[in-house]
């Protein structure tokens, strides 16, 4: 029996930009999804946010990128299909896209609230909320964040966001005794370990990842109660490879989001 044709697997017309191979640049791009499934949510791309995982993939700076590529990271829209057996969400309501998708929602992983571990789930990304603070946001309610982008928090327990090489033997010299240092920034190249510091004060250095639906939704419910809302620079689809740039030289002070829906036109 023969499987599905592209076109019949993928029928869904859609339109981005991407890059094509590692220099990272940006260009329409004509593409395809699938169907809607019985447990999928179509939605209208309204705001799609930027961020370094973004230029990591498009640079291929992790080893894993595949061409072309249309990162899609921190999407918000309106829901315009919903899947015969979704329950939560219908036609019209405003939904953010997190970097969870694809979970199994069996495994151990997702019967803890652990969705974001599951070897099935796909990766992709949503909103600064979604992503970024979500990825912090699971350790405390009270940050402190320097402009090295290194956040502490309370109970001996400082957590690292910088996705740039950089010596990390300074930030175990911060632990008390016993203390742990949490790495959740991802440098290109490996950094170097400093196993001494770590014996003499039974330290730790542990890594973690974004929270699972979940954290994600306590998240958001707290944000909305305090009205704890995002800066961010809106930009037009045409300035995504100068934003790039400006990303790359760290020349941004808010979140860049990309106005999809005032800008992107469908060639």
């Amino acid at each position: 029996m023969a499987g599905k044709s592209p076109e019949e697997e993928h029928p869904v017309k859609a339109f981005g930009w991407a890059a094509k191979d590692s220099s990272g640049v940006f260009s329409p791009f004509k593409f395809s999804r699938r169907a809607t499934g019985e447990k999928d949510v179509r939605f209208k791309v309204l705001y799609c946010g930027i961020c370094h995982s973004d230029l990591a993939m498009v640079k291929n700076e992790w080893g894993m990128s595949q061409y072309p590529i249309v990162p899609g990271h921190e999407i918000v829209g309106v829901v315009t299909e919903v899947g015969s057996k979704v329950e939560r969400f219908k036609v019209g309501d405003n939904v953010g896209v997190g970097c969870l998708v694809g979970s199994c929602m069996s495994c151990d992983s997702c019967t803890t609230d652990l969705e974001n571990y599951c070897p099935k789930q796909i990766l992709t990304y949503a909103y600064p909320y979604l992503d970024g603070t979500i990825t912090y946001g699971g350790y405390s309610d009270t940050m402190v964040a320097d402009e090295h982008f290194v956040l502490s928090w309370p109970e001996n327990l400082p957590l690292d966001g910088v996705s740039a090489t950089h010596p990390i033997a300074p930030l175990i010299g911060l632990l008390k005794a016993q203390g742990k240092l949490i790495l959740v920034g991802a440098p290109e190249k490996p950094l170097e370990l400093p196993s001494f510091s770590l014996i003499v004060g039974r330290k730790i250095v542990a890594g973690s990842c974004i929270g699972g639906l979940k954290e994600t939704q306590e998240m958001l419910d707290f944000s909305a109660k305090h009205n704890i809302t995002a800066d961010v620079e809106v930009v037009p689809i045409d300035y995504v490879n100068t934003a790039m740039e400006r990303l790359a030289k760290a020349d941004v002070r808010y979140r860049f989001v990309i106005d999809v829906a005032g800008t992107l036109k469908a060639a």
